[in-house]
């Protein structure tokens, strides 16, 4: 039977053409590791592989939210429990300043206190954060919660709004916390450093005495109130610890499921690069030599 040369020549180049496809093909499964690399290698379980990658993409949103929300919860329990501190110690100079037995001059030595804390709580509650956005406003973050007129008074302007966060699969944490309520403290203190501030002013005074106790009880309330701040707080961070937790075993049983699923044996890939590089050789050398016959080598 006789083959024509240029048939010949188009059956050995499609020879060449496959196992050299095929061999590249091997070469860039061994060096990405991966069994699929087009969805046709194995539609069922590239179709598997793309739902896990989906979810795991979703999953790791989610664990990226939460360590956002963790940072921010942390830095907010941090001011509030510091507040805290501060208006036991506050609370301590009203109970001093009650006493029936302060002179004038013991009265005058708590003026100076009391400003501290009132000016440290003001500022406190005004803390903004790296982008600039302020801390305790509820969702009002570039305006400051607490605002003081010309007359002195104390204002909260922020809002009450929740800023929720997604942290899983219909589940929100609220993200901000607000300190409306603090003002009424503010204001209890301003009016007993005035009242402090009167001359000869004594604790015995039934004025002065109807201001100080009623910035002892503004002082319980405030306390009160801030306190559930923490408490709340520190709640979400424990809610979003466990969720947390469980992002991470669902990631990696999917990162499990991804490498089970598509990725490549090396063993059986290593035999068939072997088997095509034999045979790519074995095509090379045969269209060498039976390019190089001749009908006058049987003469």
């Amino acid at each position: 039977m006789r083959i024509a040369t240029a048939q010949y020549q188009s059956t050995m180049n499609q020879s060449l053409q496959n196992n050299q496809e095929r061999l590249s093909y091997i070469m860039r499964q061994l060096d990405s590791q991966k069994r699929i690399l087009l969805p046709s290698d194995d539609p069922v379980d590239s179709v598997r592989l793309s739902r896990l990658a989906r979810e795991e993409s979703t999953v790791g949103q989610y664990r990226s939210n939460i360590g956002s929300l963790q940072l921010r919860l942390t830095k907010s329990e941090g001011y509030l429990s510091n507040m805290v501190t501060e208006m036991i110690s506050g609370r301590d100079l009203m109970v001093w300043a009650l006493d029936g037995g302060n002179a004038p001059d013991d009265l005058k030595a708590m003026i100076a206190p009391l400003e501290s804390l009132r000016d440290s709580l003001f500022f406190t509650a005004n803390t903004i954060d790296e982008e600039g956005n302020y801390l305790f406003s509820g969702t009002a973050t570039k305006t400051a919660p607490m605002v003081r007129d010309a007359a002195g008074l104390y204002t909260f302007a922020g809002n009450t709004n929740s800023q929720d966060v997604v942290v899983g699969n219909g589940l929100t944490q609220p993200a901000n916390e607000n300190l409306a309520g603090l003002d009424k403290l503010l204001n209890q203190l301003e009016a007993s450093i005035t009242a402090l501030k009167t001359p000869g002013a004594t604790p015995n005074d039934p004025a002065i005495r109807a201001v100080l106790a009623a910035n002892l009880t503004g002082f319980d309330e405030a306390q009160a109130l801030i306190s559930g701040k923490v408490a709340n707080l520190g709640g979400r961070q424990n809610i979003i610890k466990t969720l947390d937790d469980n992002h991470a075993n669902i990631s990696l049983s999917n990162k499990m499921a991804i490498v089970d699923i598509g990725a490549l044996d090396v063993g059986i890939a290593a035999t068939e690069l072997n088997g095509y590089t034999t045979a790519l050789q074995a095509t090379y050398k045969a269209y060498a030599k039976i390019g190089n016959l001749s009908l006058f080598n049987a003469i």
